[in-house]
Formats: structure tokens, C-alpha cells, sequence
């Protein structure tokens, strides 16, 4: 099972043996709390089946969203290597399987194999990289610009389609680019007016080239 997930890619088998050994998996219901910001780090997750969201919130409940992360991604290691509090919240926004390895054992392994640690310094490096796109983004680009990003950036080619099989809801697209629900909402429907886009279930299909501004 681990040997699928990159980090883990450079293990030999009785290493992969150890550390699935003393993985503990996890069941989570859509919409679970995994980890709240300012948690203890004693834990990296693997996600084994499922999705999760990884976001910011203030005390008033008000939400932006980080990232989202899929089956063979993994959360959690940036708090075990500086052992700082969680920097973020992560939520499953889908019926989830997780693997979960604790601090000691993830440490002694990475111990033993700088470039498990190396692996680590890329991926970490990507989604640096990743955040400086979206602060750039939310700095730089008008309501219409991030959601058209958005669409964009979460649609897959399909029969000469660009398509989103389990669309976000207005709500999380709001969260993900900073603006309010019902800015978002206008700009959807415009879209869908002019037949840029078309709607079906959980299923958004762009149906030609985004317009340029709004």
C-alpha cells in the first residue's frame, strides 16, 4: 500500500513491512474534522481512499480554503519536522480512508534514509511554490479572474471537453479564492447563461474558451 504513495517510492520492502506494521487506518465520514489548527503534531496521514480539504478559518467561522488533496497524497508531515502546532485544519469533503503513522516511527525511518527526507524537501517545495501562486492570485486577479482559475485549474479533458465530475459548490469556491458566496454565485450563473458552462448533477462541463474578463 505505501509503496504506491512517492515519498515512500526509494523504501525497501521490510521497511515498507515497518511502517504499515505500525500504520493504524482510519475511517472518516464526509465532512470529519481530521486535525484543527493548533493541534499537537504526532501524526502523518496518508490518504488511502477519499478526498480532504486543507484550510484556514477565524473565530467567526469564516473559511479560506488552502488546498485539496486526493487518494495517494499524504498531510501532516510539516509540523512533524519542526515540531510547531498545526499550521491548518483539515477536513474529509468525502467518505475517507486514512493511514495514520506516528511521529516515532515516520522519524526513524526518515533517520535512516535522507532521501526520504529529500522526497519530503520537494514535495514541500511544490506546494510552497503552490501557495505563492494563489497569493498572487488572490493579490493580483479581480472575483472573475480566480473563479475562472478555479474552474480551470479543477476541470479534466474529456471528448474534447474540459469537465469537473464532482463540481464544488459555490460556497467552496467563495473559500477558495477569498470573495462571497453570492459574488460567486452572479458570476456562475452569467457563465451559464452565455453557455460558457453547463450544469448536470455534480457535473460541470466548460463548454468553450473561458471569457477573458467579466
Amino acid at each position: 500500500m505505501l509503496e504506491k504513495i512517492a515519498i515512500f517510492s526509494g523504501l525497501s520492502q521490510p521497511e515498507l513491512e515497518i511502517l504499515e506494521n505500525h500504520m493504524v487506518k482510519r475511517s472518516c465520514q464526509k465532512n470529519t474534522v481530521v486535525i484543527n489548527e493548533g493541534d499537537e503534531a504526532n501524526s502523518l496521514y496518508i490518504i488511502l481512499e477519499g478526498e480532504v480539504k486543507v484550510f484556514l478559518s477565524n473565530k467567526d467561522g469564516r473559511e479560506i480554503i488552502i488546498n485539496t488533496q486526493v487518494a495517494g497524497d499524504h498531510f501532516g508531515e510539516l509540523a512533524l519536522l519542526d515540531n510547531a502546532p498545526r499550521s491548518a485544519s483539515v477536513m474529509t469533503t468525502m467518505k475517507s480512508t486514512l493511514g495514520v503513522v506516528s511521529k516515532t516511527d515516520f522519524c526513524t525511518v526518515i533517520t535512516r534514509h535522507p532521501e526520504l527526507a529529500l522526497k519530503l524537501i520537494r514535495e514541500l517545495t511544490r506546494r510552497v511554490r503552490l501557495l505563492s501562486d494563489s497569493v498572487k492570485t488572490l493579490a493580483l486577479m479581480d472575483v472573475y479572474g480566480r473563479v475562472a482559475k478555479t474552474l480551470l485549474g479543477m476541470a479534466e479533458h474529456e471528448n474534447g471537453h474540459l469537465v469537473i465530475e464532482n463540481r464544488p459548490t459555490q460556497q467552496d469556491i467563495a473559500n477558495r479564492i477569498g470573495a462571497s458566496r453570492e459574488m460567486v454565485a452572479r458570476i456562475m450563473k452569467d457563465l451559464a447563461t452565455g453557455n460558457y458552462i453547463s450544469i448536470d448533477g455534480k457535473r460541470l462541463v466548460i463548454n468553450e474558451k473561458l471569457p477573458d474578463a467579466y
